[in-house]
């Protein structure tokens, strides 16, 4: 089959989920509940195994191996995304019942720029093979600085980005409904929902110089990389509401990140001297996860609960601000 029909194809049914989820499914603002949220968990992750079944039938065993690895490194690196979500809601005191939209708008800005990206690092790596090995240390050297990282403190309101666009553009002080915008005496105002908006599109900028490389470390087809990277990124709001508090229980997961991140590096750093079949890199990946996510809950069953870190106890915030919302903007 010629790409174009794959990417067509592939577009195509991304424009109509997103429809789907927005027109139909998520048209009134409403607080997502865990139980639906685990359910559109599970309807994401069928649909990228049933791609996956398609590209086995259709393009054979190595692509097919090639996405899956591709789509589980994106999903464990996505817990990062959901730690950062969870304190800029609570920073900026998002209501419950607008996060999701929040989040749509801001995975979609997210598909764009990943594109961009993932094009140009394939040209860098074609038209200079040379990057691949910069794309490597620059994965090692995060997985390091990961390590070093894990319990340090996000302020939002620091980020220069954020204080430039303050400083340029009126902001209102008060959440308006579901708006980015509002005009008062014929002037336009930003709400704190476009700031917390740019915010999240900044956090997913950077995690994806993380993640794009480390993906690009298992395949340079652009198709499987983006596919790969878009079903995984699509998942993340339900993924967010149904386990962003609960992720925070497993405290040897940072470790593990660090650790895939650090694998996949030297994979590219290797690829000269000895390519790592993608089937090994796969086994690495499940297993590093499946052994912080043990060892994380077997170490929480030993702790007393008096005896837990700061971090291990947290839920996703449910603000106050969550609670002042009107009644007629939960029926907006």
């Amino acid at each position: 089959m010629d790409d174009s029909i794959w990417w067509i194809g592939f577009l195509a049914f991304l424009a109509a989920m997103l429809a789907l989820d927005l027109g139909v499914f998520h048209r009134k603002a409403h607080i997502v509940s865990f139980r639906e949220a685990l359910a559109w968990s599970a309807v994401w992750v069928t649909l990228a195994l049933l791609f996956n079944g398609i590209l086995y039938y259709t393009r054979g065993e190595q692509a097919a191996l090639e996405f899956l690895t591709g789509y589980l490194v994106e999903k464990s690196l996505a817990v990062d995304n959901i730690f950062v979500f969870v304190m800029v809601f609570a920073y900026f005191q998002v209501p419950s019942l607008y996060q999701h939209k929040v989040l749509f708008w801001g995975i979609l800005g997210a598909l764009v720029m990943r594109a961009a990206f993932i094009f140009a690092g394939v040209e860098l790596i074609e038209r200079f093979h040379w990057t691949i090995y910069l794309f490597g240390a620059l994965l090692v050297f995060t997985g390091i600085k990961m390590i070093w990282a894990k319990g340090k403190q996000l302020d939002p309101g620091k980020n220069p980005v954020i204080r430039a666009f303050r400083r340029f553009v009126p902001v209102a002080d008060d959440y308006h409904g579901e708006k980015f915008f509002l005009r008062r005496a014929g002037r336009l105002f930003a709400t704190p929902l476009l700031v917390v908006l740019i915010f999240v599109e900044i956090s997913d900028l950077i995690f994806a110089v993380d993640s794009i490389p480390a993906i690009l470390a298992i395949t340079q087809d652009p198709f499987i990389v983006f596919t790969s990277n878009a079903l995984a990124i699509l998942g993340l709001r339900s993924m967010y509401f149904a386990v962003g508090g609960l992720m925070q229980m497993f405290h040897y997961l940072h470790y593990g990140l660090s650790a895939i991140l650090m694998f996949v590096g030297v994979k590219m750093l290797l690829v000269d001297i000895y390519k790592i079949p993608t089937a090994i890199s796969l086994g690495v990946i499940v297993g590093v996860l499946t052994l912080t996510i043990v060892a994380s809950w077997l170490r929480r069953q030993s702790v007393p609960p008096d005896a837990r870190g700061p971090g291990e106890e947290v839920t996703v915030p449910r603000p106050a601000a969550a609670e002042r919302a009107t009644p007629q903007e939960q029926r907006a």
